[in-house]
């Protein structure tokens, strides 16, 4: 009798345990940061609140740490293994302006060229796994202002911290939230596996570096249904250490950004492979408030593949792209740069490119710089294959406003301040090789040729393709020089009376019979 009495109350204090822990955290498996010591009070700062109920979620097995409806001051957030962290629609985290609230995090384990000065997030994980940040809420960096705190290092690694850091984590999930105004990079996915961003909402114009996304050398990611507008550049591939962005998908999002929209580089230490690019339109930014990078009114480029760090580039897709404005439609760079991803690290030689596919991609009310395909003497690149591609540049410029080297001499020419938009090169020969600049069309600017500008490749095809300009411009649509194989088809240009194609040391050539060819 004994017996069954003792274990009646044993049953019955556990029913009122599992009561107990559903009211204290809504559910079981849910965790209210404000059981956990956390008010709406805007002048509280409730980075021990949060992570209080992040550890306790953690210990429990994992489950759903929850920001409920309200304004929640914050440093940094330490996300762990089996965490969910949910906004509830009308949530708001945002950064505390006390950099004490942000200490410096120590270099982990996987390496990169960013990791100079540490580093410093809002959200934060190394290492963790099955993680997520999900809902209808906002994280708002409140990165204005801010300035770098770690000194002799590159501006993009001096200490300003990121909205979202994930380093080698694996089973990560971003869904809903919108995030705005970080410090430095919104989100930044280092040497991560098997990630889903989805149905997200950028806003970044309020600091330098103020990118949209980062995918850093991962494995397995998806990015979808997102909308991005940022200052700096807006989705940006990368591969700043050892590992590569491999088995990576971008689908179905919209993109703005004074800079560069899509984006493959610059670092590309570890290279990228099978990458595709689909269903997504490029546009002007919707900020009508202070820039920080001074560039063009509707961005640089809006797709840019590079190699220029070592690395291999081979298997690349981006079909059914729109793009409205950026000064050049498409910029495929490979060049010698050979930024070693740390000092301990050895040069990279010239990289590869090879095995790259564009279809499907309508650009107009676009600017004069010309979209190009260039690699360097020594460095071709091989395989790639346009199709079904429509280029409008607004061209307008007069024939003989040339430029001269002399307009380099002293100048910065990597970003777009010193352009010379209203003038451009006269021959190919004047364009050089540049292979240890920074790899952007604001090198060169307007180049000789208003379609398309091809050099050092060694196989290329473009079939069904138009290059014309809203108005008349003097240059020649397409330049090809120092090519292996070329094929040209279905070719529109302006004028198919007078030259459409320039050919300098062109081995092998097919060119549609409606272009006049010129030679050098």
């Amino acid at each position: 009798m004994k017996k069954k009495l003792m274990t009646c109350l044993y049953l019955c204090l556990s029913v009122i345990h599992v009561f107990a822990q559903t009211k204290e955290h809504g559910r079981t498996g849910e965790f209210n940061i404000l059981d956990f010591g956390a008010t709406r009070d805007t002048m509280m700062v409730h980075t021990k609140a949060i992570n209080e109920a992040i550890e306790s979620c953690y210990r429990q097995g994992g489950g759903r740490v929850v920001i409920p409806p309200g304004k929640f001051k914050t440093g940094t957030i330490f996300l762990k293994d089996n965490v969910e962290l949910h906004l509830d629609n009308g949530a708001c985290l945002y950064a505390s302006e006390d950099y004490a609230d942000f200490p410096i995090q120590p270099r982990a384990a996987y390496r990169s060229l960013k990791d100079a000065g540490g580093w410093s997030a809002l959200i934060y994980a190394v290492g963790a796994r099955n993680i997520a940040v999900t809902g209808k809420g906002v994280i708002d960096g409140r990165g204005k202002g801010r300035k770098g705190r770690v000194g002799g290092v590159p501006g993009d690694a001096d200490g300003r911290p990121r909205n979202i850091l994930f380093i080698s984590c694996k089973g990560v999930r971003i869904s809903g939230i919108s995030m705005r105004n970080s410090a430095l990079w919104n989100q930044h996915y280092l040497d991560c596996e098997d990630v889903i961003v989805e149905h997200i909402h950028v806003f970044n114009h309020c600091n330098g570096n103020n990118d949209g996304i980062d995918i850093d050398g991962c494995r397995r990611f998806i990015l979808s249904d997102s909308v991005i507008d940022s200052d700096d550049d807006g989705i940006v591939l990368k591969s700043t250490g050892l590992a590569p962005c491999e088995d990576v998908v971008i689908n179905n999002c919209i993109v703005s950004s004074f800079a560069n929209a899509i984006k493959c580089g610059t670092e590309s230490t570890g290279g990228y492979k099978n990458i595709v690019i689909s269903n997504c339109i490029v546009k002007p930014s919707c900020n009508k408030g202070d820039r920080i990078i001074k560039s063009t009114p509707s961005g640089i480029t809006a797709i840019s593949l590079e190699v220029v760090d070592g690395g291999i580039m081979d298997g690349v897709s981006i079909d059914n792209i729109v793009i409205e404005g950026t000064e050049c439609p498409l910029y495929v760079r490979l060049a010698n740069r050979g930024r070693k991803y740390i000092d301990e690290a050895p040069v990279p030689p010239i990289g590869k490119m090879r095995n790259i596919q564009i279809g499907n991609v309508t650009a107009y009310d676009t600017g004069n710089f010309c979209s190009s395909i260039t690699g360097i003497p020594g460095g071709e690149i091989e395989n790639i294959y346009l199709s079904n591609v429509r280029f409008l540049n607004k061209g307008g410029l007069v024939a003989g406003n040339c430029r001269t080297a002399n307009d380099m001499q002293g100048k910065r020419h990597d970003t777009a301040g010193n352009v010379f938009r209203d003038q451009y090169w006269s021959s190919h020969r004047e364009v050089k090789e540049d292979e240890k600049g920074y790899p952007q069309p604001t090198v060169w600017g307007n180049l000789p040729s208003y379609g398309l500008f091809i050099r050092n490749v060694r196989s290329i095809a473009v079939d069904n393709a138009t290059f014309q300009s809203e108005k008349p411009d003097p240059r020649i649509p397409v330049i090809a020089v120092n090519v292996g194989n070329l094929s040209l088809d279905r070719i529109q240009v302006n004028d198919i009376s007078s030259a459409g194609v320039l050919l300098d040391n062109v081995r092998t050539a097919d060119v549609d019979r409606r272009l006049r060819k010129s030679g050098k």
